[in-house]
C-alpha cells in the first residue's frame, strides 16, 4: 500500500491515510500517530508515520471482534514500492496473539508493489505486524546497480512480481523491539523510527544480496499460495522428510518448478529448509518441553540418535544433551 500523498513532495503526510480511514471506520481518531482500538470493537493499537516521500512505517498489534474491510486509499499502480512486512516479531508478553505466535518463526516478507494491489484491504481480527514501505527508486539511487547481485537488481528494478521471505536473526529482532517498544518523546519519535526503519531495510538488503539465484521468475498469487501450502504441510510433519516428487504432485507443479520457486522465495532448498525447521523444533522441545534427547530424536523421525546428534550439532554448534543443559 502506498499513500498517494506519501509520494507527493509538496504534501508530506505525517500519518498514513490508511490509519485515518481505519479510525473513521471505528468511529474514533488517530492521536499522536496512534489509533487505539475502541473496546466495543476489540483491543490493541495501530501506529504509523510517513517520514518523507520515500519511506513510511505502519505498526499493527490488535485483535478485533470481527473482520472489517476498507477501500484502499493508497493504491497507485504507477509507484514502484517495496514492502517489508515483519511477522511473528512481537515478544509473547507484548502481543495479543501470544497463543498463536509462540511457536511461529519470526520472519520478514519482502515484496514488490505489484503483489499488493487490492482495491479492498481486509482488516483481519488478529494482526501483529510491522510494515515498512520504501520507494524503489530511492533505494536504487543509493547503490551502483552494476555491482548488485541478480536478486537485489531484480528487487530494486521492481519490474516484475517478486516475493522473498527472510528469517529474523537476533540483531534484527533487537532493532524491531526498539521500534515497537522503546519509550521516546513524541518530538524525537519520527526521527528515531525513520533511522531504525532504514537500518532494518539496509540489513535485509545485505542478506538478500547473499542469495545466489542467477535468474528470478515472476510470481503470481496462485504460485505463492501453493508454495506456502507446501511449506506449511512440511513444517506440520517434521517427523517425515519431504519427498520432492510427492510434494510436486500435491502442488500440481513439476518438481523443477517447485524447487526453483521454493528456493527463490525462501533462499534455501526444500530439504535444507525442512532440516533447519526440524532442528529449531528439536531445540524448542529440549529447552521448553524438557524432553530427553532420545524422545526428541524419535519424535522428529530419527531412527539413529547418533545421526540426530550430528545434525543438531551442525545447526546449533552443540550436541543435544549439551544444549539442553546450557
Amino acid at each position: 500500500m502506498v499513500v498517494k500523498d506519501f509520494m507527493n513532495k509538496d504534501k508530506p503526510q505525517t500519518v498514513p491515510i490508511v490509519l485515518k480511514k481505519f479510525a473513521q471506520l471505528l468511529g474514533t481518531e488517530v492521536k499522536n500517530w496512534r489509533l487505539d482500538i475502541p473496546e466495543k470493537f476489540g483491543c490493541g493499537y495501530c501506529t504509523g508515520f510517513v517520514f518523507n516521500e520515500h519511506i513510511r512505517i505502519l505498526i499493527f498489534n490488535y485483535e478485533l471482534k470481527e473482520n472489517l474491510t476498507i477501500e484502499n486509499p493508497d493504491i497507485d499502480l504507477n509507484t514502484k514500492t517495496i514492502l517489508f512486512k515483519f511477522q511473528n516479531i512481537f515478544p509473547v508478553s507484548e502481543t495479543l496473539l501470544a497463543g498463536k505466535q509462540s511457536k511461529a518463526t519470526p520472519s520478514v516478507l519482502i515484496a514488490t508493489r505489484s503483489l499488493n494491489t487490492d482495491v479492498v484491504i481486509p482488516i483481519h481480527t488478529n494482526t501483529a505486524t510491522i510494515n515498512i514501505e520504501v520507494d524503489a527508486n530511492y533505494l536504487n539511487e543509493l547503490f551502483d546497480l552494476s555491482e548488485k547481485s541478480p536478486v537485489l537488481q531484480s528487487l530494486l528494478q521492481n519490474t516484475q512480481p517478486l516475493l522473498f521471505e527472510q528469517m529474523i536473526y537476533p540483531s534484527l529482532q533487537k532493532i524491531i523491539d526498539e521500534i515497537a517498544f522503546e519509550p521516546v518523546k513524541n518530538i524525537f519519535k519520527p526521527f528515531l523510527l525513520r533511522v531504525k526503519a532504514e537500518e532494518l531495510v539496509c540489513k535485509l538488503l545485505i542478506e538478500l544480496e547473499k542469495r545466489d539465484e542467477k535468474h528470478l521468475y515472476a510470481l503470481n498469487n496462485q504460485d505463492i499460495q501453493t508454495i506456502y501450502k507446501v511449506r506449511e504441510n512440511m513444517i506440520e510433519h517434521l517427523e517425515t522428510p519431504p519427498v520432492i516428487l510427492e510434494l510436486a504432485i500435491g502442488a500440481n507443479m513439476s518438481p523443477t518448478k517447485l524447487k526453483r520457486l521454493f528456493k527463490q522465495i525462501f533462499g534455501n532448498s526444500i530439504f535444507s529448509y525442512f532440516q533447519e525447521f526440524r532442528m529449531k523444533e528439536a531445540a524448542r522441545l529440549l529447552k521448553e518441553k524438557k524432553l530427553s534427547v532420545s524422545d526428541v530424536g524419535y519424535k522428529l523421525g530419527f531412527t539413529n540418535l547418533s545421526h540426530f546428534s550430528r545434525v543438531f550439532a551442525d545447526h546449533t554448534g552443540m550436541k543435544p544433551k549439551q544444549f539442553s543443559r546450557s
